[in-house]
């Protein structure tokens, strides 16, 4: 785990692609898309593995001992469609139930879960205002609160001495009134991901004096500038 000053407190962004707030031993992670292989393969014929699920809750099993959180804050496209949860297989099933019984579960629901019902154990949310800061799905443009959301997938890209680098990160603008903003990564196994500096994602953090990508590299925080405001 990095340190990560947003808002006002103190965070740890995490190398699994989590974000953790030692004051209210909370973890937050975005877009699990739980369930998504099973749906393309009874929608689309593409027999993926049937796996993603089971590696997905393993990895944020391992998130919650790993910080002992006593909070978990999803924040939208929990599972790849509405009917994700009537889908998992036993195994999957058994931990998700284990998780949502063990820490205070909220589920913020998104786009491609919107009909989710408690089914899942937990609770639901359209979007919530915790502690001070606004939890959505995706980033609503124009907000002047302090924000954490998903929806992106956001991953930075670079080319180094002619090699290609792709990495998940975590996107944070700094409003020009004071309200930072910040778009996690996807921590679904399955998801593939955008441009961190894709024209909708800057759009979605306006008004902002300046946005950063900020990628978890071998135990430290590398910040890689975006966007700046024009003068």
């Amino acid at each position: 785990m990095v340190p990560v000053s947003f808002a006002g407190e103190e965070f740890a962004l995490m190398a699994g692609r989590a974000l953790y707030w030692p004051r209210e031993r909370a973890l937050l992670v975005a877009d699990l898309h739980l369930e998504k292989a099973s749906f393309y393969a009874s929608r689309a014929g593409q027999m993926l593995p049937p796996y993603d699920s089971r590696e997905t809750l393993e990895r944020l099993a391992l998130a919650i001992r790993e910080t002992g959180a006593r909070r978990v804050f999803t924040l939208g496209d929990n599972f790849h469609d509405s009917a994700g949860p009537e889908r998992l297989e036993p195994h999957a099933a058994g931990m998700l139930a284990a998780l949502t019984r063990a820490t205070d579960w909220v589920w913020i629901t998104g786009n491609h879960d919107a009909q989710m019902e408690r089914t899942a154990g937990g609770t639901l949310a359209e979007e919530l205002e915790f502690a001070g800061l606004v939890l959505r799905h995706e980033a609503k443009p124009g907000e002047s609160r302090a924000e954490l959301s998903g929806h992106f997938h956001p991953r930075l890209y670079l080319t180094v001495r002619e090699r290609h680098i792709r990495r998940p990160c975590a996107v944070v603008a700094r409003g020009k009134h004071g309200a930072d903003r910040m778009i996690l990564p996807a921590f679904g196994a399955l998801t593939g991901g955008m441009n961190a500096a894709d024209p909708a994602i800057v759009e979605a953090l306006q008004p902002a004096s300046e946005i950063d990508a900020l990628v978890h590299a071998g135990g430290k925080l590398a910040t890689f500038p975006l966007w700046r405001a024009a003068a």
